[in-house]
């Protein structure tokens, strides 16, 4: 309740609200961002060339560390530049009484961003503080554009370590821990309590602009694929990518109530928009959710996995709806997407479905594979059997939102095991998050083949 009156409370602030300024141009690269943010330095009166030549460096650092466009995560350079765009859009365009922001309070919050999240060690997705903090205070072009730009490093690493999520419990204990030694490290928060409490403010600032910017500069589209990349990058079970974003924007909107406000009043209509219409949907399709699993529950909704006539995988209809159920998928794990309609009419692609109470009933998953030399993997598969023609090499199973956990994917699992064992296939590849592994290696006798990090969605294998 309290959630939503805070959200039908702000909803009536913006209607009254009008805003004049110009519509941003959705993103599409860390170039067109990088245009965007170059307006904006100039607009915050960082015209010195350090900013810019951050900005470049920033972009390069991501791209040759493999965390430009191309990686499938959601902490990737896109995501840096976002944050870096709103935190200072946000602070230009604020006419609140909450934090009043001075030109230093920019240059410190622009270089923040930039580098918050850049941790080219990482072994999972979500970036350690301290790896962080340990590249700024080491790398020696950085060190050198701090240096020229008059910035304290001191004050740039506590408004990084303000943006660990979550603020509360280990994770913030250890990071006040931190903060404290950097306060007295710094000549200019040393013996100065009114400031360090305005650069504290400054890092609750950048935190919420943090969680906030992506899902301010695009639709919910662009929403979900963020979803999937961070339940993709976080080895997430699929059931948990709805759930987990809206407790996220709930803790968010209760949480950090007065800064959620200060943000987002301040940015133009069509993002703040952006922003609501993303909570709006998320909270919609958990609705359905629940009530699937209600339904299934009371045993008002069956889950009925089918194997297909050819007949039926030749309807453009079927293949159709399989299609968009496909396109659910996290990109990664879209196989063989430009062929999708041929391998469904393809005899030689094993294939099943999971329908709703009957085998005539609406298709809301599937399961399809076929033989592994079909298959373009990734270059650091080496497999064994490639070659041999005895292994079947089964897709990711695809399940429209809202359906998954309730067995239906195991159901069509075993079901596409039966088909290939009567093809003769000895063995079956896939993948699969690296704990689902492990369940299956006593059950189903299954061995590791390669491991990925940090995304750790592992290909298998297991004898048929």
């Amino acid at each position: 309740m309290f959630f939503m009156y805070n959200f039908q409370k702000w909803m009536c602030i913006f209607k009254n609200r009008e805003f004049t300024l110009r519509l941003l141009q959705e993103f599409a690269t860390p170039h067109t961002m990088r245009n965007e943010i170059l307006s904006l330095i100039v607009e915050s009166g960082l015209d010195e060339h350090y900013f810019s030549e951050m900005l470049k460096y920033t972009i390069e650092l991501f791209e040759t560390q493999g965390l430009g466009i191309d990686y499938y995560g959601y902490h990737n350079i896109n995501h840096e530049l976002e944050v870096t765009y709103i935190a200072l859009l946000s602070a230009n365009l604020n006419q609140d009484n909450l934090i009043k922001f001075s030109k230093e309070d920019l240059k410190y919050l622009y270089t923040a961003a930039l580098f918050h999240d850049f941790d080219p060690q990482k072994n999972v997705d979500k970036p350690h503080e301290e790896s962080v903090l340990r590249f700024i205070s080491m790398d020696k072009k950085l060190q050198y554009l701090l240096d020229e730009a008059k910035l304290d490093i001191e004050i740039i690493k506590i408004l990084i370590l303000r943006t660990t999520y979550p603020w509360s419990g280990q994770l913030k204990k250890n990071a006040e821990t931190q903060i404290k030694k950097c306060f007295m490290n710094s000549e200019l928060t040393r013996n100065n309590e009114q400031y360090q409490e305005h650069i504290m403010r400054l890092g609750e600032y950048l935190s919420v602009v943090d969680r906030i910017s992506g899902y301010a500069l695009g639709d919910f589209a662009k929403a979900m694929e963020m979803a999937k990349m961070n339940a993709h990058a976080l080895a997430w079970r699929p059931s948990l990518i709805v759930r987990s974003s809206v407790a996220y924007f709930e803790e968010l909107l209760n949480k950090e109530t007065e800064m959620c406000r200060l943000v987002l009043s301040s940015l133009p209509k069509h993002m703040r928009k952006n922003f609501f219409n993303t909570v709006l949907s998320f909270m919609k399709i958990r609705q359905e959710e629940i009530s699937n699993q209600a339904n299934y529950a009371y045993e008002n909704l069956k889950l009925v996995p089918t194997i297909e006539k050819m007949t039926t995988r030749n309807d453009p209809e079927f293949i159709k709806s399989l299609h968009s159920i496909f396109l659910e998928l996290p990109t990664p794990l879209q196989f063989n997407k430009d062929r999708f309609e041929e391998s469904v009419k393809d005899p030689d692609v094993i294939l099943n479905t999971l329908r709703i109470n009957d085998c005539n009933g609406e298709i809301v998953g599937f399961a399809k594979g076929g033989p592994l030399e079909n298959y373009q993997l990734r270059p650091e598969i080496q497999d064994e059997n490639h070659s041999l023609n005895n292994t079947v090499f089964l897709e990711p199973l695809a399940l429209k939102m809202g359906y998954w956990g309730l067995s239906g994917g195991s159901e069509m699992r075993h079901l596409f095991i039966m088909q290939a064992h009567s093809k003769k296939y000895k063995h079956l590849t896939s993948f699969a998050l690296r704990d689902v592994i492990r369940a299956r290696i006593t059950k189903e006798n299954a061995e590791f083949v390669t491991l990925f990090d940090p995304e750790r969605w592992d290909y298998y294998r297991i004898k048929i």
